[in-house]
């Protein structure tokens, strides 16, 4: 009896082990998933905001060019 207890013990054990590994195993797939989606949305708002500084830039750049054709 009490082999046939120990055997039952190690089994619930082993099957509570392996259904955590599961679980955590998922919940570690679903954060990198989210990770991978924050670095893309971040890399697509980082691009956006080089874009509209360049922008700005230009605009500013342009605008110089005329005040410093009018001073030559």
């Amino acid at each position: 009896m009490k082999k046939l207890s120990l055997l039952l013990l190690a089994t619930v054990f082993t099957l509570s082990i392996y259904s955590c590994r599961e679980t955590t195993e998922e919940k570690t797939e679903d954060a990198v998933e989210e990770i991978g989606n924050d670095i893309e949305e971040a890399t697509e708002e980082s691009t956006e905001a080089v874009e509209d500084a360049a922008e700005d830039v230009e605009e500013a750049v342009e605008g110089t060019d005329d005040v410093n054709a009018d001073q030559q």
